[in-house]
């Protein structure tokens, strides 16, 4: 079966202050042996073999001053080689206005979406968004709701707490697809933790704007665990369906603790009871339908 990777990085380490800057603790843990060059030459040996055949690339925090020099690299990088296929960009959804950025990006044939990170949390480790509340901000949501006028997505990042904020922008956007990350980063694995995510994606998933990427359960857990990616995936099949679920590798990142080989063999593990015709929505059809790749 054909696969689309709907989320993985590039880089150059040059360009990314967390990697280039002093040795900063980071939320996926000690990240040493990512903290270099990351090019296309070495992602496509990683997916070599894996039956990957198309990819979308999202922002890995450049400079936000530099969110279309990093989009424009990218798409020289699949000008070159032909990979990726489609580009999620950084713009502020903070500005006053976000449209001229917008309208740069939009000169990028690749660009398909946007992200801009609005995870909080208490634990400062985990912390990348200012304050807690930008879903629920007016500013935010009028520029979100641009992303409409120019057939972009929004690939949205939050916390459990965050998510019922999440699920307003989601209402006050119906033109916008938002593609949650990482399944709703579920990082407090206690029977309460657990029952608060569910609680908070299933808000969102009563927004029929809303799509989730199964992807990331590494970040908290720092190993590639067949068990945990079956029990979350199961909570995202019943709430969301497999037509508005699409798989990432989240290389490099998950890189720290396997190789993309068995990042894909778990995955295909924790979904093989699931019809065909469900398993190629979530490998391929749902990633294709939103990111047009």
């Amino acid at each position: 079966m054909s696969v689309i990777d709907a989320h993985f990085h590039i880089w150059r380490q040059a360009d990314l202050p967390w990697l280039s800057g002093p040795m900063q603790p980071r939320i996926f843990g000690p990240y040493e042996p990512i903290r270099r060059d990351y090019p296309m030459a070495e992602y496509l040996a990683d997916i070599a073999q894996s039956g990957v055949t198309r990819a979308v690339y999202v922002q890995a925090n450049w400079p936000a001053d530099r969110g279309y020099e990093e989009a424009a690299w990218v798409a020289s990088v699949a000008a070159e080689t032909g990979w990726p296929h489609g580009i999620v960009a950084f713009a502020d959804m903070t500005a006053a206005d976000v449209r001229p950025a917008l309208d740069r990006l939009a000169g990028l044939a690749l660009v398909r979406g946007i992200r801009q990170q609005f995870h909080w949390h208490r634990n400062p480790l985990y912390r990348f968004a200012a304050q807690p509340e930008l879903c629920r901000d007016p500013l935010v949501q009028r520029n979100i709701a641009r992303l409409a006028d120019y057939g972009l997505a929004f690939d949205l990042q939050v916390f459990a707490p965050q998510m019922a904020g999440a699920a307003e922008l989601a209402a006050a956007c119906p033109g916008v697809t938002f593609v949650l990350q990482h399944v709703g980063m579920p990082e407090d694995l206690s029977a309460e933790g657990l029952a608060r995510w569910e609680e908070g994606l299933a808000l969102l998933a009563a927004c029929p704007n809303v799509v989730v990427k199964l992807s990331g359960l590494g970040t908290f857990i720092h190993r590639n665990d067949a068990d945990h990616i079956t029990r979350i995936a199961a909570v995202a099949l019943r709430l969301f369906g497999a037509e508005r679920c699409l798989w990432g590798s989240n290389f490099p990142i998950e890189k720290l603790w396997c190789g993309y080989g068995d990042l894909l063999a778990a995955w295909r593990a924790a979904l093989s009871a699931l019809p065909e015709a469900a398993r190629r929505a979530i490998f391929h059809d749902t990633a294709a339908r939103v990111y047009r790749v």
